[in-house]
């Protein structure tokens, strides 16, 4: 063993062999050596285990580049999504638009006015300007902006009613991705919960009824998430926000998608519009920036000036704010609802969940012959109508129509269909699709380079 051990390489002369001066030249010095002493302490282990040398003991300085390129690969790495979801919670939710992109690298690049006012020359407030687009857009009367719409209800609970109670319908107590429940904020946000109703039918006299001296809310929860059906009843916010006017409670409103444009329009589900709500007359509405929205991952709470004020001075506040990426992508983002007759054209969140199925048909006839030719000697490919997801968090239940290639193993084995997913997830370009019914599905709906996708799975 002791002579395994002299055949290890001292790290001096590693550092002098030519064939590492590329990983020196990119890397540096520290790096690399430090990257030689870890392999050297991996080869003793293995000894000291197995008695022989590593395998890759014979090219010391390839294996050191291999390791290099894979600890200095991003750990966000651009994938293909195929899965059918297009607001995919796992995959970064909406893809922003070109203005987006650039406004994000302009405020990268040099000094902005975050946080000052140039006509007064003093310091101004961060998010002034997405806010006064938000009214406009909205009809609101100011806005507030925070990292996610999970921290926007913290904060609107927090801020108007700490230790008072918030009266929500039992229908409307969501969970979302990551177990985010409305009841666990409420006590985090040191309200207490008061429900009211029932799972499937709540009614207006359930609120009334509940509504007490250390009532401090109403709140209404938009599930969209999931849907109950069948024998169902529940109060409108207009309803709610009579009743709220009468004890002189706000009303608040977690839309948690939110959508500024009639989907219906576009042939896609109906949802409900924050600026219909503000109409409605409910004092705060929240919603998130990364879904329907098409934007970054934000929360945006609009509503009474009164209210907003006082999330705005609220202590979390400053913990839950965006930076100055966010707010540019925000900015650009709703600079785009202002010409909503190009919309489909430039917000990629859009253009994906309105393309037609016989454009996505087209498509799947172009990629499937070269994918064919690479992979029909194990499995038979297929194009397959199917049924795209709006998103895992958004309208997850609706569906809109579209197709996939799949691949079904000539032999019948599940496991093979395992293995050609594995492979697929480990290209320098990941292909994300999904296993269902014994078939490998690559819907096609969020594809928009056929090229590169037939030059990653056919080399």
């Amino acid at each position: 063993m002791k002579t395994l051990y002299s055949q290890l390489p001292a790290i001096d002369s590693l550092l002098r062999d030519p064939a590492l001066q590329p990983l020196l030249a990119q890397t540096g010095t520290a790096f690399t050596t430090h990257q030689l002493r870890a392999m050297q302490q991996e080869a003793r282990e293995h000894i000291q285990q197995h008695q022989t040398l590593p395998a890759w003991h014979a090219n010391w300085p390839q294996e050191a580049l291999r390791r290099a390129a894979r600890q200095q690969q991003s750990a966000l790495r651009p994938v293909f999504n195929l899965t059918g979801t297009v607001l995919h919670t796992n995959l970064g939710r909406a893809q922003l638009s070109d203005r987006a992109i650039e406004a994000v690298v302009n405020c990268l690049r040099q000094p902005v006015t975050l946080e000052y006012a140039l006509d007064e020359a003093a310091r101004g407030h961060r998010d002034n300007a997405v806010s006064a687009l938000l009214c406009e857009l909205t009809g609101a009367e100011a806005a507030c902006i925070v990292n996610n719409n999970a921290a926007a209800v913290l904060l609107m609970l927090a801020a108007l009613a700490p230790g008072r109670e918030v009266i929500v319908s039992r229908g409307e107590l969501v969970e979302i991705g990551g177990a985010f429940r409305i009841p666990d904020v409420m006590r985090q946000a040191g309200c207490t919960l008061v429900e009211v109703g029932t799972t499937n039918r709540t009614h207006l006299k359930d609120y009334r009824a509940a509504i007490a001296e250390n009532s401090g809310l109403l709140m209404k929860v938009h599930t969209s998430n999931y849907q109950i059906q069948g024998f169902t009843h529940a109060v409108t916010e207009a309803e709610l926000v009579e009743l709220g006017e009468a004890y002189q409670l706000p009303v608040i409103t977690d839309l948690g998608s939110g959508s500024l444009i009639d989907m219906t329009g576009f042939g896609l589900p109906a949802e409900p519009m924050p600026q219909q709500l503000i109409a409605a007359g409910v004092s705060l509405v929240s919603f998130s920036g990364d879904k329907l929205l098409g934007g970054p991952q934000a929360g945006i709470i609009i509503g009474k000036k009164a209210l907003i004020e006082q999330l705005q001075s609220h202590p979390l506040k400053r913990a839950l704010r965006v930076d100055k990426m966010t707010l540019a992508a925000l900015e650009a983002t709703l600079q785009l609802y202002r010409q909503p007759e190009t919309l489909r054209e430039v917000l990629p969140t859009l253009r994906l969940l309105t393309r037609s199925s016989q454009d996505i048909l087209q498509q799947a006839e172009r990629v499937l012959p070269p994918l064919a030719q690479r992979y029909s000697a194990d499995f038979s490919l297929a194009i397959a109508a199917c049924s795209s997801q709006i998103g895992s968090g958004s309208l997850p239940v609706e569906r809109i129509p579209s197709y996939a290639i799949t691949f079904t193993p000539r032999d019948g084995r599940g496991s093979h269909l395992n293995h050609l997913s594995q492979r697929w997830r480990s290209l320098a370009r990941p292909v994300i699709g999904r296993i269902q019914e014994g078939k490998l599905w690559l819907d096609l709906r969020c594809l928009d380079d056929e090229t590169a996708l037939i030059q990653a799975l056919v080399a």
